[in-house]
């Protein structure tokens, strides 16, 4: 059923390719993003990739979230425009599993209305917390994400979506909220309503204003109760960024941290070099679950035995665009840390990355 669930839905995406050749309607569009990755301790390699065992190294072809969807919008009356966008990733290097579920997800998959008050949308989509990063994670959507240093940088489903125009140019207000009777067994644990707010100032992509900075707060979603404030601003061929986000575990909040980040970038005649480092003491990151075997998104004796937690990640890279759809890219991560359990210091494993991937858009 599944799999023809799925059949049908990439057919349905493909029809509608054709439709948008011939006239103004939905557009197709996708991603292939392919990396291969040597890792001593394979701790924050993508989740999906076949044959990793954390604490083991070793050489892996990974996928970062290749992806196929359809987008569009229709006005059916003066200022009011009917919105859509149906996102599938897809899964081309796992050996995990050969049924349509594991080869296929649902990504931003939504509808909704844009109006001159704003764009109202429901369905599945990015938080507005996740998306208040802007362009600062340099390392996106790769195993030097920053999400494995951090949380809360989540996809939600069964949601509503709030995102006001630009005001004077400037300043957006933006929020999306779960709807508590479709998250009954809520990430909480107590059935609290999870939401996220977030304010933005300026243009994360540098062309209205040089400069980009937001605030944001996450209720429960993901587990943790967080705040961030993030800022990049572009300098001739130079930018440089900072974020910092406090978290907190929604079920103990004596179970919380900092984390800090700070990278630039630069622009060498078309070569983009980039270098990051970020330091936490929470824990909730990929790397650290990975390597210690404790997930402080829960409440248990081993979390609540937790404490002095010190993390840092050093990330250096570069990427190139050949051409206007295709990009080279590379890096290098090291991670490394410490952290008491039961008042005793334990050392956590180093691990040393290197990735080189190619990217194509279309």
């Amino acid at each position: 059923m599944k799999k023809s669930f799925i059949s049908a839905s990439v057919a349905t995406v493909l029809a509608a390719a054709s439709f948008g050749a011939l006239a103004d309607g939905p557009s197709f569009y996708g991603r292939f993003d392919l990396m291969l990755t040597s890792s001593e301790n394979s701790s924050t390699l993508q989740s999906d990739t076949s044959g990793v065992h954390y604490g083991e190294s070793g050489t892996y072809l990974e996928n970062n979230f290749s992806w196929l969807g359809v987008k569009g919008s229709e006005k059916i009356a003066d200022g009011i425009e009917i919105v859509y966008n149906a996102e599938w990733g897809f899964e081309n290097t796992s050996n995990k599993g050969t049924s349509s579920s594991s080869v296929f997800n649902s990504r931003n998959t939504f509808f909704g209305v844009k109006t001159v008050g704003g764009t109202l949308v429901f369905g599945r989509k990015d938080t507005v917390f996740k998306n208040s990063e802007g362009g600062i994670d340099l390392f996106g959507n790769t195993n030097a994400d920053m999400d494995r240093m951090l949380q809360a940088q989540s996809r939600v489903a069964d949601g509503v979506f709030y995102y006001s125009p630009k005001i004077a140019d400037l300043l957006t207000i933006n929020a999306n909220y779960q709807f508590d009777d479709n998250n009954e067994t809520t990430t909480s644990g107590d059935g609290s309503s999870q939401y996220a707010v977030s304010a933005t100032l300026g243009d994360k992509g540098f062309k209205a204003q040089n400069y980009y900075a937001a605030a944001a707060y996450n209720k429960g979603i993901n587990g943790i109760d967080a705040y961030r404030i993030v800022g990049q601003v572009k300098l001739d061929q130079f930018k440089v960024g900072a974020l910092y986000q406090q978290s907190e575990n929604v079920l103990n909040s004596d179970i919380d941290g900092n984390t800090y980040l700070v990278n630039v970038s630069y622009n060498l005649n078309g070569v983009n070099l980039k270098a990051e480092y970020i330091y936490d003491d929470g824990g909730f990151g990929t790397y650290f679950k990975n390597i210690s075997g404790v997930n402080m998104k829960a409440d248990t004796e081993a979390t609540r035995a937790v404490s002095d937690v010190s993390i840092s990640n050093i990330i250096v890279g570069a990427d190139y665009k050949v051409a206007k759809t295709t990009l080279l890219y590379g890096h290098y991560a090291h991670y490394e840390g410490d952290y008491k359990q039961a008042g005793a210091k334990i050392d956590l494993d180093d691990d040393n990355v290197f990735s080189v991937g190619v990217r194509y858009d279309f």
